[in-house]
């Protein structure tokens, strides 16, 4: 798609970006740190008014959730981008082939120009500002879509940002998916999107005309393995914290578990003891998360029901009733020993459904994680470091967490992202400014070098110099 044939408000706003980029293309530290700050700032000053229109989007999601999954971690992504971003920004020296000396190198960390951000709907506002604190930081100017699933938030961000950022320096876009389709044939510089790998597929297709970078935060079915001996009330304490945490519409939530065969039933009794405890009050409870729209519940309920109706066992975990179809609220479930071919056990399944897959032994664990494609996240629970380190150099993952869930994603010093099919590219920390960042290497010639002895016509000294280099 060509920009001429794009809406006019949308190309307009690219281009008044690309003409501030022209216009200042390397900004200096003070004015990237003040965009951060001002950043910072729209985020504390209307912490409680994104927790409101989150919680109704959702229909019912805790504040605390939105706290420490949303707010938290946008501060703390923004505060390390400022402790760090003006040593981030410094060339770095490079190294040069001792044949080259006595000429020097260094790597220049240039500002890409646009960045373009596609933000899902499970995280809206950490999942836009993870990526906007990078980009900011590298000197970039950021065009933001917003999800269609969470609209009220959308227009709360999107106002909030208008009054913060001046409209060359953050543009949030809203609308549905022909928006969003019109947003990725943007020709931006850098494009990430955050979502399924099916809608990455398409991103990444349209980006592809023009050349566009992508980085593909996508999900996948995100492993988590017992191993014979691990206590068991510690490892479901760590699944049940990252599963029921935003019902499991999570992106890194376990997927499915792995176990022993004759540990199943002592899994599912721990986690029916546990799941009570943290859900006392079942589907009425406050601090349950309702699935986000009426079309994700069905989804799921419908998931669950094929997966009983080919011979799965079902066991709720909490008090009461497992559905609320009026409030599209599902209770925490696991699936025991579903088919192989269900589609609980075939797709993401984004919500608070749990698989438990049994296995003879270790190794057959390995091969059914190796078998299937590459997931985002990998839970590995084992106090046997040297079967740890075995299984991390056998099976592939987007990020590991050992004996906990979900944390690798809080680590800023550790690159957050995806591989195969859960997605391509890095962010997070200084992964994320130099992902949205070209790494310009310069070579610095000295004024005294050898380079005329190499000219045609070549001489029969460059011909003995060239066969001592190929010797030495």
């Amino acid at each position: 798609m060509n920009p001429s044939d794009l809406p006019a408000d949308l190309n307009r706003t690219f281009e008044s970006m690309r003409a501030a980029c022209a216009a200042a293309p390397y900004p200096t530290w003070d004015a990237r740190a003040d965009r951060l700050r001002r950043l910072a700032a729209l985020v504390r000053t209307h912490e409680a008014r994104f927790a409101q229109a989150i919680d109704a989007d959702f229909g019912g999601r805790p504040a605390i959730e939105t706290e420490l999954a949303e707010i938290w971690p946008s501060l703390e992504e923004i505060k390390g981008a400022l402790r760090h971003g003006r040593r981030w920004m410094k060339p770095r020296r490079a190294g040069v082939g001792r044949w080259f000396l006595p000429g020097s190198g260094r790597i220049l960390p240039q500002p890409l120009g646009v960045v373009g951000v596609l933000v899902p709907w499970n995280y809206p506002l950490y999942l836009a500002i993870g990526p906007m604190a990078a980009a900011l930081a590298a000197g970039n100017r950021v065009m933001v879509k917003m999800s269609e699933a969470t609209p009220i938030f959308a227009a709360e961000f999107q106002a909030v940002c208008a009054d913060t950022f001046g409209p060359d320096e953050v543009a949030v876009i809203t609308g549905g998916p022909d928006v969003a389709a019109q947003f990725s044939a943007l020709p931006f510089d850098h494009l990430l999107f955050t979502g399924s790998t099916h809608v990455g597929r398409l991103v990444m297709r349209s980006a592809a005309e023009n050349l566009t970078p992508v980085t593909l935060e996508l999900g996948g079915k995100s492993p988590t393995v017992i191993t014979p001996d691990y206590p068991m009330e510690h490892a479901v304490q760590r699944i049940l914290a990252g599963k029921l945490l935003n019902a499991g519409q999570t992106c890194i939530a376990p997927d499915y578990v792995l176990l022993p065969h004759a540990r199943i039933a002592e899994f599912v009794a721990e986690a029916r003891r546990q799941a009570r405890a943290m859900v006392p009050g079942g589907l009425a409870d406050p601090g349950w998360c309702s699935v986000v729209s009426m079309r994700q519940y069905a989804r799921l309920t419908g998931v669950v029901d094929e997966a009983a109706a080919r011979g799965a066992r079902l066991e709720v975990l909490f008090d009461g009733p497992a559905r609320d179809d009026a409030r599209h609220r599902l209770a925490a479930t696991l699936v025991i020993e579903p088919p192989a071919d269900s589609a609980v056990m075939r797709d993401e399944i984004f919500g608070p459904v749990l698989p438990l897959v049994g296995y003879g032994d270790v190794a057959e664990a390995i091969a059914f994680v190796n078998a299937r494609p590459r997931p985002l996240a990998l839970y590995w629970f084992d106090h046997d470091r040297a079967r740890s380190d075995a299984a991390m150099r056998t099976t592939h993952a987007g990020g590991v967490c050992i004996n906990d869930t979900l944390l690798h994603v809080a680590q800023d010093s550790m690159p957050f992202g995806g591989v195969g099919d859960s997605g391509m590219g890095h962010y997070h920390g200084q992964w994320g400014f130099d992902n949205f960042s070209k790494m310009k290497p310069i070579f610095r010639q000295a004024r005294i070098n050898a380079m005329k002895l190499f000219l045609p016509p070549y001489s029969p000294l460059a011909r003995r110099l060239l066969g001592l280099m190929k010797r030495l």
